[in-house]
């Protein structure tokens, strides 16, 4: 899995859910979700077993995301001249007039080069293609970046940043301290996830009240986990399952730290447990291991190279598997440890010297093989190493072959892969005997009556596969909605029956939950809905209808019956595209609308980018806004993977030369709201985080005059500089994901939206919040600092106000401490009600 510019939800859906398959993301993704949904809406339960780090909720999609997994710097040390008192003349309160941004200096002969340039850079695999002449591309602001971030002169800038939007916000406290309130009402604070069975124990995560990390417990395993839990009595001294231990304390380990993120996996034989810490944000880790048990390290604090959050273990407690990452923070190398002994005399399994191509890892389910995964965007391969054997080498399953994708699990002695080979629109499912170099032997599997179970056209598409001893389960979508299939086997191992999990409400969410037991006859899923808190059912293999609830998220005060929502479609501008749009509000607050003729404050969210889905999710933090008379609005617009990959990829979807689409989509579904009457102009709103961000700032160049708001996640805006520089991590293996802008192909066509490239001049803008992340490694910190200058330099002075808001202690994914989370969401919230006249 590619890591990618992605809102952190999206870490949380359609990921591998079993005992040795982990969503191959960072953990600080894993620990910002963690804070999101906490807050806002699934059952998550974060388990660690003998090779994977378990996520369930109702299993949101992952990606800036997965090229092949389908569900999966310039530095400078210029100055700036900063004034908190001085500048332009935007304020977002009578309270505040006179008071001004700070001004960035524009270095107006400062350009970056674009195309062939004798840099010693890497520009693009094929030179013929890059443009030459090189093409200067501007870049007044250039002088923010700093890599290494310790120049002062752009410190004491972003801290201007700061205290200019907290000035301008300060009216704000008393309404930020309530949304705060509210926000931790509506959760129980002491809690705990559902508990799965895995060998003779259950696993399971604690949380407590006023502690801001998870604890990670297990306990005996037990004949009715239900019946046992049922009886626990909410106390926070008090045991939630009979022989309860803690063996992960996230909150001593970030004691004294301002961020911490922590990957933990248990060991084969539940005596060990290794763990991977990144307690800066940066998402650079390094390698613990303890004695579950005694608590102690059984390695030297220090004594772990640098690596990649993932870690898989082997077939006993000896030995681990891990990567080192390069330059650009992309996971490059394989290598195995020898528990116990030198890092230094860990072997090198695998390099992958394509620029283009980065690894992910897992186990198989039935825990026989090592899969390691090499993938860009459109190509990957995957090699095994059966880990029964201590000779044993990797050895390709598919080998590697443009813009073939696929992901593989292993079943009775055969190979079960997802793959798109001969150019179907979505992954189908094939198999074949389970040896190496075998693609010319994979053949579709068939249900009993010949039916082909997923053949990759648009109707159904296939985002993951995983084996038990006697069915499987598939996980994909159909109807621009995602689905679990329950796939039975016979004796011989052959599929016998195809069955979809149906559900009653027109939109949800459903994935996979703690499925930790190869031999078994019920699966574990997990489901919730706009208006539906995060359930966790129990359901029999041989009969679907027969459903348990093993735990319901529980939001205290919540009365499902006050809230709506509808799932209707927006035709496109090109007369032919329905675009799926979820909304969900308060049915008393827009009767009453309707009745009077009037129209909602509403907000509207997208995202948008690498084939991920936005689903139709519960949050209780949402609630703060509903209940104030917000309409919440989900645009499923293309470039995300809701209908499908075909919704995605060229030549209909939102990737290369057809990214537009995606601003389009959302742009088209905000006339929609205004002219259908749910809203208008001075009362509509939009977020996106990440790419979405980038969403977002194409949408208000296109469009500025239909939003009174907008709100821009760690935004992905300076699109084109970034994408140029090979340095910046992240930018080469996205070239098949957006292009390359040194090429003549890309460039005019990403110059057309690159957002800090098209804001502008003398145009009226929404009040924008803009948020970053001074260690975020994935959309840089000076992306947001430097489209907030842009944006004040060119805009109107009938626009609002445009603020910054920089975690000095952060990367990617926000705070990793979940009450801070709730505090910089009660931020966020506030300034949108009080730019919406709802404060």
């Amino acid at each position: 899995m590619i890591a990618a510019r992605t809102p952190a939800m999206h870490f949380l859906r359609n990921n591998r859910i079993s005992r040795n398959n982990c969503p191959t993301v960072t953990s600080t993704a894993i620990i910002a979700a963690a804070a999101t949904y906490f807050a806002s809406s699934s059952n998550i339960h974060f388990f660690c077993s003998s090779s994977s780090f378990i996520v369930s909720a109702a299993n949101r999609p992952s990606n800036r995301n997965v090229p092949f997994v389908f569900s999966r710097t310039r530095s400078s040390n210029r100055g700036v001249t900063s004034d908190i008192m001085s500048g332009g003349g935007d304020t977002s309160s009578s309270s505040n007039v006179g008071v001004s941004p700070p001004v960035a200096r524009r270095e107006e002969d400062r350009v970056v080069m674009a195309g062939k340039v004798d840099d010693g850079l890497n520009r693009g695999p094929d030179e013929a293609l890059l443009l030459n002449p090189p093409r200067a591309v501007p870049d007044p602001y250039g002088w923010m970046r700093d890599e290494k971030r310790t120049n002062e002169e752009v410190l004491e800038h972003l801290k201007a940043e700061n205290a200019y939007t907290e000035k301008l916000t300060e009216h704000l406290g008393g309404l930020r301290d309530k949304l705060y309130d509210e926000f931790v009402s509506s959760i129980k604070e002491t809690d705990f996830t559902c508990p799965a069975a895995w060998g003779e124990y259950v696993y399971y995560s604690r949380t407590f009240e006023g502690k801001s990390y998870k604890t990670l417990c297990r306990a005996p395993k037990v004949v009715d986990v239900k019946a046992e839990t049922d009886k626990w009595s909410g106390l926070a001294d008090d045991p939630v399952l009979p022989g309860e231990i803690c063996y992960q304390d996230e909150n001593k380990l970030a004691e004294g730290k301002n961020y911490c993120g922590v990957y933990t996996k248990v060991s084969p034989s539940h005596s060990l447990a290794a763990y991977t810490a990144d307690f800066i944000g940066g998402e650079t880790y390094r390698i613990f291991i303890k004695n579950i048990d005694t608590g102690e390290l059984i390695e030297p604090e220090d004594a772990s190279p640098e690596t990649d959050a993932r870690i898989v273990w082997g077939i006993d407690d000896s030995t681990l598997y891990y990567f080192k990452m390069d330059d650009a923070h992309r996971p490059y190398q394989l290598y195995r440890h020898k528990v116990g002994e030198s890092y230094d005399n860990d072997e090198l399994l695998f390099e992958e010297k394509d620029d283009l191509m980065w690894l992910g890892l897992s186990k198989s389910n039935d825990e026989k093989y090592l899969f390691l995964e090499s993938g860009s965007k459109e190509t990957s391969e995957v090699l095994y190493l059966d880990l029964s054997d201590p000779t044993a080498t990797l050895q390709s399953i598919g080998g590697r072959r443009n813009k073939v994708l696929y992901e593989v699990e292993h079943k009775d002695g055969k190979w079960f892969v997802s793959t798109n080979v001969e150019g179907t629109p979505n992954m189908r499912l094939m198999t074949c005997d389970a040896k190496p170099n075998c693609a010319d032997e994979w053949e579709e599997v068939k249900d009993s009556a010949g039916a082909t179970l997923f053949n990759g056209g648009i109707e159904r598409t296939l985002d993951d596969v995983t084996p038990f001893k006697e069915h499987m389960l598939a996980l994909g979508r159909e109807g621009g909605l995602p689905r679990v299939w329950f796939i039975r086997c016979d004796d011989s191992g052959s599929v016998d029956t195809f069955e979809q999990l149906s559900f009653d409400e027109s939109a949800y969410d459903v994935g996979y939950g703690g499925n930790y037991e190869y031999d078994t006859n019920v699966a574990v899923v997990t489901y919730d809905s706009l208006i539906t808190p995060a359930q966790t059912l129990e359901i029999s293999v041989a009969d679907l209808t027969k459903r348990k609830v093993l735990k319901q998220k529980e939001v205290p005060g919540y009365n499902r019956e006050m809230y709506g929502y509808e799932r209707t479609t927006v035709l496109s501008r090109d007369g032919k595209t329905e675009i799926p749009v979820s909304i969900v509000y308060r049915k008393d607050l827009r009767n009453a609308a309707i009745e009077s003729g009037n129209t909602m404050p509403t907000h509207l969210y997208g995202y948008g980018s690498y084939g991920s889905c936005m689903e139709a999710y519960f949050s209780a933090t949402r609630l703060s806004l509903l209940n104030r008379g917000v309409m919440y609005v989900i645009a499923h617009i293309r470039g995300g993977g809701e209908m499908g990959r075909h919704w995605y990829e060229e030549p209909i979807g939102a990737k290369y030369l057809c990214k537009r689409n995606t601003f389009d989509d959302f742009v088209d579904v905000a006339h929609y709201l205004i002219d259908s009457k749910k809203t208008e102009p001075s009362k509509l709103s939009c977020e996106g985080r990440s790419a979405g961000g980038l969403l977002i700032g194409a949408t208000i160049n296109q469009a500025p005059e239909l939003f009174r708001v907008a709100i821009l996640g760690v935004p992905f805006v300076d699109v084109v500089p970034t994408m140029i520089d090979e340095t910046i991590p992240l930018t080469v293996v996205e070239w098949t994901e957006w292009g390359n802008p040194n090429e003549t192909k890309f460039f005019e066509y990403m110059m057309s939206y690159s957002p800090i490239n098209n804001v502008r001049e003398g145009v009226t803008y929404p009040a924008c919040l803009l948020t970053g992340g001074l260690h975020d490694p994935r959309v840089q910190y000076w992306e947001p600092a430097k489209f907030a200058a842009e944006l004040r330099h060119q805009q109107s002075d009938e626009s609002g106000p445009v603020m910054l808001k920089m975690d000095m202690a952060a990367g990617h994914f926000s705070a990793s401490d979940r009450y801070k989370y709730l505090k910089e969401l009660a931020f966020d919230y506030g300034f949108l009600l009080d730019q919406l006249d709802l404060a």
